[in-house]
């Protein structure tokens, strides 16, 4: 089985609780920048890395811009799905894409992993946005991820992605 390619969607879904939600019974704002995290985090888990070993090879991935608009309000025990893909890549950042969208619960259950098109993004949309990083090393200087994580780049890699999907 091929690894997916980080440019497709990647879907991870999750029940809204009752702490992510205000006064008025829908999810406060600032918790969709915590579920673009977790896309992200569960994007790069499919593809077989982690976080952690990526930080053990000594790179670090801070976010430098963070858009979100909002659509409609999740609520108080949704299910709601958190579709993250990588938007472009280069030698020193990365962009994400990520929307957050209402489905039934018993579709959760039948979610694909990965989907190659916008279209076949299920539910409705609730949110979307994306965030951009750059690579750094610890010292908080800008460091090619080539270097250090061969296999990272080799998924990083647009024209990789672009072969794939021709196949």
């Amino acid at each position: 089985m091929s690894t997916p390619s980080l440019f497709n969607w990647h879907l991870h879904s999750i029940r809204v609780r009752y702490q992510e939600t205000d006064r008025m019974g829908v999810v406060f704002h600032a918790n969709y920048a915590t579920w673009f995290e977790i896309g992200r985090t569960e994007l790069i888990r499919a593809a077989g890395l982690t976080y952690a070993a990526i930080e053990e090879r000594g790179l670090l991935l801070p976010v430098v811009e963070l858009r979100c608009r909002y659509i409609q309000p999740a609520r108080y025990d949704d299910t709601v799905v958190i579709c993250t893909r990588v938007a472009e890549s280069s030698s020193v950042r990365i962009a994400f894409d990520s929307q957050v969208r209402r489905i039934a619960e018993q579709e959760a259950m039948r979610l694909p992993s990965f989907v190659a098109s916008d279209a076949d993004l299920p539910g409705e949309l609730l949110a979307e946005g994306g965030t951009r990083h750059v690579w750094v090393n610890s010292q908080w200087r800008p460091v090619r991820p080539d270097k250090l994580l061969p296999d990272l780049s080799r998924l990083l890699a647009p024209e990789r992605a672009n072969r794939e999907e021709e196949a």
